[in-house]
């Protein structure tokens, strides 16, 4: 089944009767997760509790830790009043296990259930989060942390967290604005919420101890946020993006940008002094804002441990021949201030004035939401380069599923191995990525609003 626009974007009927594409039931039945609406307290005491939709009434959702190369097996069981699906975000799953809705799988009915099994092959920091109306479901809280440790050489650490870092838009009574397709949110740089929280608390804070090491597995939930973090009373080295190892760790000697969807993980030594704090910073126009506080309750040790070592890496991404590599240029436009004067939309081409009725902002490569026919059709094991060249005035967040990528930084060098890629406004940036993953693969940004709103393209492998 081909997806259209307003299947995606939650538009069509729901699809009870229609069968689910899914494992066989196994004998004993899998752990169920659903999500519902449940109430949170987000805002300090004294505001009202806040009504948000929740995986198994957990805001974020409960956290999934495996061991490498385990399988994960969840029966989704929608407590929604309107469809839903998982999409495993970073993870390598077969394609009908992806989560979106008609490119991949049928969208899940109210009340209805859908089985998702595979196995986990990359260690490292992943989520989950909903992928059908995503701004909404997503916005409203649907999404928690998937965590798959190394099989071998985990690092040593003294404390493993998992900071998930979100924004939410609320209004005086502590409830989400309800609106999620406000025209100058997903024409401009998408839907930025006023209340911003980690692990869904406005004061996250951690105990430790001085020259304890941690890890700490940042996750950017958000619809639209950008983060810039940095470290105080921390010593810290990068050590994966978007759950890829890097070759060796970087040390922290500048800020840290992190779009919607990406991960860092971070490995730090607590340097501030007992009875002191440090901080996960968060750089905003108006200076730096606690993020999340550590307050050193003791001394762990005297002397600090060597700098760490690379964590170990992930099988089967190797990098294929660029010289001989497939190469589908992209332009991104549209937007406001934009310079985009027509598209395709579902196959018919519009003005932009006429696409701006029917939601639609932004296009990927001359087309507005998925049509027909794929940015890229390769084989199994073909290299494919894409140039991507942002002709907007707002910086996107471009999200491949079901396969990781590099970014071709020229004379031959190529960045970190990621599935989402920050990109600037009137940038000009290219990836490449293996063909390694059969079925129809959804590329779109995950400034949720953008996506919905015109910048989704898909990738066949065949």
């Amino acid at each position: 089944m081909r997806a259209t626009r307003r299947a995606f974007l939650g538009g069509a009927v729901a699809t009870a009767g229609l069968p689910l594409i899914g494992p066989a039931i196994a004998a004993t039945a899998p752990k169920v997760i659903e999500p519902k609406p449940v109430s949170h307290q987000l805002a300090p005491d004294g505001y009202p509790k806040t009504a948000v939709w929740a995986y198994d009434g957990a805001s974020p959702g409960p956290e999934i830790r495996l061991g490498q190369g385990a399988r994960l097996e969840r029966r989704l069981v929608n407590g929604l009043d309107q469809p839903t699906t998982i999409h495993w975000h970073g993870i390598r799953v077969p394609n009908g296990m992806d989560g979106v809705p008609d490119l991949t799988q049928t969208a899940v009915a109210p009340g209805e259930s859908f089985d998702y099994a595979f196995d986990v092959p990359d260690a490292g920091t992943y989520w989950y989060h909903a992928h059908w109306a995503s701004p909404e479901q997503v916005g409203r809280g649907l999404h928690g942390p998937l965590i798959i440790e190394e099989a071998e050489s985990a690092p040593d650490i003294d404390a493993d967290l998992v900071l998930a870092l979100d924004d939410w838009l609320l209004n005086e009574a502590a409830q989400i604005e309800p609106n999620f397709a406000i025209p100058m949110q997903m024409s401009h740089g998408g839907r930025i919420g006023n209340f911003v929280t980690t692990n869904a608390r406005h004061d996250f804070t951690q105990d430790v101890q001085q020259h304890q090491r941690l890890r700490l597995r940042l996750i950017n939930m958000a619809n639209a946020r950008i983060f810039p973090l940095a470290l105080q009373g921390l010593d810290g080295w990068v050590v994966a993006y978007d759950g890829m190892p890097l070759a060796q760790p970087e040390k922290v000697t500048s800020e840290l940008v992190m779009g919607p969807a990406q991960r860092i993980d971070l490995l730090v030594d607590v340097t501030a002094a007992e009875g002191g704090e440090a901080y996960l910073v968060r750089l905003d126009d108006d200076g730096g804002m606690v993020q999340a506080a550590f307050p050193v309750t003791a001394r762990a040790s005297l002397t600090r441990r060597p700098d760490p070592v690379a964590l170990p890496p992930n099988p089967g991404h190797a990098m294929g021949t660029l010289g001989s590599a497939q190469t589908v240029p992209m332009k991104i436009e549209g937007g406001a201030m934009g310079r985009l004067s027509r598209a395709s939309v579902e196959g018919r081409e519009m003005g932009f004035r006429e696409m701006i009725g029917q939601g639609q902002f932004w296009a990927m490569a001359g087309q507005a939401g998925l049509h027909d026919t794929p940015l890229v059709t390769a084989s199994m094991g073909e290299t494919v380069r894409i140039p991507i060249e942002n002709d907007t005035v707002f910086p996107h967040a471009m999200h491949l599923h079901g396969m990781h990528f590099r970014e071709v930084l020229g004379d031959g060098a190529m960045g970190p191995m990621r599935d989402t890629l920050l990109i600037a406004a009137r940038e000009r940036r290219e990836i490449a990525f293996v063909a390694d993953n059969p079925g129809d693969w959804l590329f779109h940004c995950h400034m949720l609003g953008h996506a919905a709103s015109g910048m989704m393209q898909w990738v066949r492998v065949v």
